[in-house]
């Protein structure tokens, strides 16, 4: 087992060179950047609204629009989302993986 762990934490050195390579990430698009800009502007605006002089039926379009543009702004930065019940899920299992 002691031989194991020794192993696995041994640094291994690598046979290709050190120069560096171009990154992966890529920068979002002018073009979509100002387009989350422009909805998150939206969003302020909306939050800065006085929504009490609003009847029911005008509130009920701002909702509908404040979860379009939360929907859009999150397909416009396409990270990967994890959430706090699958992350419990996931150390669950290491736990009894190891």
């Amino acid at each position: 087992m002691a031989m194991f762990l020794s192993l696995t934490f041994m640094p291994l050195q690598s046979s290709a060179s050190t120069a560096s390579r171009p990154s992966t990430l890529v920068d979002p698009k002018p073009a979509e950047a100002a387009e989350a800009k422009n909805l998150e502007l939206r969003l302020y605006e909306i939050n800065k609204m006085d929504k009490s002089k609003l009847n029911s039926a005008d509130k009920k379009n701002l909702r509908k629009e404040v979860k379009s543009i939360n929907h859009k702004l999150r397909e416009l930065s396409g990270g990967v989302y994890l959430s706090a019940g699958l992350l419990v899920i996931i150390l669950i299992a290491l736990i009894v993986l190891l």
